[in-house]
């Protein structure tokens, strides 16, 4: 947990920024947008991870996951929606680019064969997705639209599934790795989208 607080979207000040009730609607599409274009496909993160996961004790811990994050998809794209489309930004070529090999870069951890990484990336999704989700929830609020509960596990599970898994067999390395490099894909899509809304003025 100490990784996701120092490495993970707590720790960059666009979700606050955009969280903000005078965040320009436009920054505000701009990022639900390319969030979606991360985490508003199936199969995610957690969907592979759970197709691939070799650890027993992580089953049901990644069923739910999964689940909830089904939920999150479908709120994410609707809320997307409601926003409107990103706005045109300079530079739009290479952001198109970096977007592109995050999705790489994402789809390889969830995708992986090394045991533990792929299930250290989903861990990264579910412990980050609170953070994600207050610009989400806020604008969804300014749409006048609903917001609705997390159903992921909670913290306290997703703890207690790292103990026992690293307790059964040797994958607290691998397992990190996914962890920390998934954060990183979260950390430079704040980076991008922050850059997008200085370009524009």
């Amino acid at each position: 947990m100490r990784i996701v607080l120092a490495d993970g979207s707590a720790g960059h000040v666009a979700p606050d920024l955009l969280s903000r009730g005078d965040a320009l609607l436009r920054d505000v599409a701009d990022a639900l947008h390319q969030l979606c274009s991360l985490h508003g496909r199936h199969p995610g993160v957690v969907d592979h991870a759970a197709g691939s996961e070799l650890h027993p004790s992580a089953a049901p811990w990644l069923a739910q996951a999964a689940a909830g994050f089904a939920e999150e998809r479908a709120y994410l794209i609707r809320v997307s929606a409601a926003v409107g489309p990103p706005p045109g930004t300079p530079g739009q070529a290479a952001a198109e680019a970096a977007l592109a090999a995050q999705r790489h870069a994402i789809d390889l951890l969830a995708r992986s064969v090394r045991p533990g990484c792929a299930l250290g990336a989903a861990i990264a999704v579910t412990l980050d997705w609170p953070e994600i989700r207050r610009p989400l929830d806020a604008a969804a609020i300014r749409m006048g639209l609903e917001t609705m509960p997390v159903t992921l596990p909670s913290t306290a599970q997703t703890l207690r599934l790292i103990d026992t898994v690293t307790a059964e067999a040797p994958i607290e390395r691998a397992m990190t790795f996914g962890l920390q490099q998934l954060l990183a894909q979260h950390r430079g899509l704040w980076d991008l989208l922050v850059a997008r809304a200085e370009s524009r003025g």
